[in-house]
C-alpha cells in the first residue's frame, strides 16, 4: 500500500467511490442491533457514514489523511457523527472491544493480509461479527475489475485461514463464499466476483 499514491487518488475527484454503502453491507447487519463498530479502510467513509446513519457509534481508521478529510466533511454534510482514526493498518491494534468489525476491499499480499485479519479477529468483542469483502482470486479470469496483480487477491478459504490462525478460538465462520457484484460500464453490465466472510465471535 502507497499513502501517497492513495491521497493523489482521493484528492483528484469529488468522490472516488458513491456515497451509498457498499451493496453487501446493509443486508449482513440487518439482523444485528447497533453497537460499536469499526470500519478498516475506511477511504471516504461511506460504509461508515451509513452505519452512523443506522445509530452505531463508528470508528473509521485509514492511512490517508486526504481521504479521511473526505469523510469527515461528509459525515459534517450529513450529521452524523464518526471518530476517524489515522493509522496504517499494519500497525493498527485496536483499543476496545467492537460489536461489528468490517474490512471491504483492503487489497493486501498474503503475510500483510494475515496480520491485518489477525488484528480484526482480536478486535471482535464476545457476540459480535467480522465481515469481509473483497475481490476474489477468480475475479482476475472470470470477473470484471478490481486489482490486476494475483499477489493482493485472496479466497474466501484465505481469509477463513488468516482467522483461524489469528489465535480467536471462540470466533465462527457462519458465512465464506464468493459472490457477485454488478458493474455498470460504458460497454455495458459486467460482473465482478468478490469474496464475503462473516465470522461471530461466541457471547460469553
Amino acid at each position: 500500500m502507497n499513502r501517497d499514491v492513495w491521497n493523489e487518488r482521493y484528492g483528484a475527484a469529488d468522490l472516488v467511490w458513491h456515497a451509498a454503502p457498499n451493496q453487501f453491507l446493509p443486508p449482513e447487519v440487518a439482523d444485528r442491533p447497533a453497537g460499536r463498530a469499526v470500519d478498516l479502510a475506511a477511504g471516504e467513509g461511506r460504509n461508515a457514514l451509513w452505519l452512523a446513519e443506522q445509530g452505531w457509534t463508528v470508528t473509521g481508521v485509514d492511512f490517508s489523511d486526504v481521504g479521511l478529510a473526505k469523510a469527515a466533511r461528509l459525515a459534517a454534510d450529513r450529521g452524523v457523527e464518526v471518530e476517524w482514526v489515522l493509522a496504517d493498518l499494519l500497525r493498527w491494534e485496536a483499543d476496545r472491544p467492537y460489536d461489528l468489525v468490517i474490512q471491504f476491499y483492503l487489497q493486501l499480499p498474503a503475510d500483510e493480509r494475515r496480520a491485518v485479519n489477525a488484528a480484526a479477529a482480536r478486535a471482535v468483542a464476545p457476540g459480535g461479527v467480522f465481515l469481509a469483502v473483497g475481490h476474489d482470486l477468480v475475479n482476475l479470469t472470470e470477473g470484471y475489475g478490481g486489482p490486476q496483480s494475483p499477489a493482493v487477491l485472496a479466497t474466501p478459504d484465505d481469509v477463513v485461514a488468516d482467522l483461524r490462525a489469528a489465535g480467536v478460538d471462540d470466533l465462527e465462520i457462519v458465512r465464506s463464499e464468493r459472490v457477485t457484484r454488478r458493474v455498470s460500464t460504458e460497454e455495458g453490465e459486467r460482473v465482478a466476483i468478490d469474496l464475503l466472510v462473516r465470522a461471530e465471535r461466541r457471547a460469553r
